[in-house]
């Protein structure tokens, strides 16, 4: 890496008072908008250091889900980030370009079939691999474009349920990650079965990275 021959892409989102945050319904705790506050900044509160406190909700920005955080993975061995080793974190990236279809439809789905499709381009996905779905949706750089929310339903896109279930039990891949503030589509509530990324990835003890950028 440091002779230059590999390249380093950061695929993080900057954290600030403006980053989007999910939006659940009312009758559900919300998560609150990131604060950053200032201890000292070379000044009387400490003079030879700059110093900040941070605070934000676990799946803020760009962040990793694990297994244990919903209720299909919940009862899973090892399945928190403080048992899950380094190395279940690394695999091969296969990045599927969906940046024109969610342009022009921003509740896009990426089904199997479509999956399938790029199989016959570029090999099939092997076992351990991370599944990226690039939609460009980062460059919304407007929370509120990003959010997408129309009438209290949000429109982002994301994976098919069948998607999912061939990534997660017949790929056996390492998780998926999305540029999306989750790793569900905005209408996944409505999916069979629900939110299928969090109930069918992490049931299978399968990882999600969100909020990703520049795929």
């Amino acid at each position: 890496m440091h002779t230059g021959r590999v390249r380093v892409v950061d695929l993080t989102a900057p954290l600030g008072p403006q980053t989007p945050v999910i939006q659940l319904p009312d009758i559900f705790t919300q998560t609150p908008p990131v604060e950053i506050d200032t201890l000292s900044d070379f000044d009387d509160r400490g003079p030879a250091w700059r110093w900040r406190a941070l605070r934000l909700g676990e799946h803020t920005g760009t962040h990793f889900d694990a297994p244990c955080h919903w209720i299909s993975g919940r009862d899973l061995h090892d399945a928190a980030t403080d048992a899950i080793g380094p190395e279940q974190l690394i695999g091969p990236a296969c990045v599927i370009d969906c940046s024109l279809q969610a342009t022009e439809n921003p509740d896009y789905l990426l089904t199997a079939e479509a999956i399938l499709a790029w199989e016959q381009e570029h090999g099939r996905i092997e076992p351990g691999s991370w599944v990226l779905m690039r939609t460009d949706w980062w460059k919304r750089t407007d929370p509120d474009e990003f959010l997408n929310v129309r009438d209290g339903e949000a429109h982002t896109p994301g994976f098919a349920p069948d998607a999912v279930k061939l990534l997660a039990r017949e790929r056996d891949v390492r998780g998926v990650g999305v540029e999306t503030v989750g790793t569900d589509a905005g209408q996944a509530a409505n999916f069979d079965p629900p939110f299928p990324c969090h109930a069918i990835m992490h049931g299978e003890g399968k990882f999600g990275l969100a909020s990703l950028q520049r795929l």
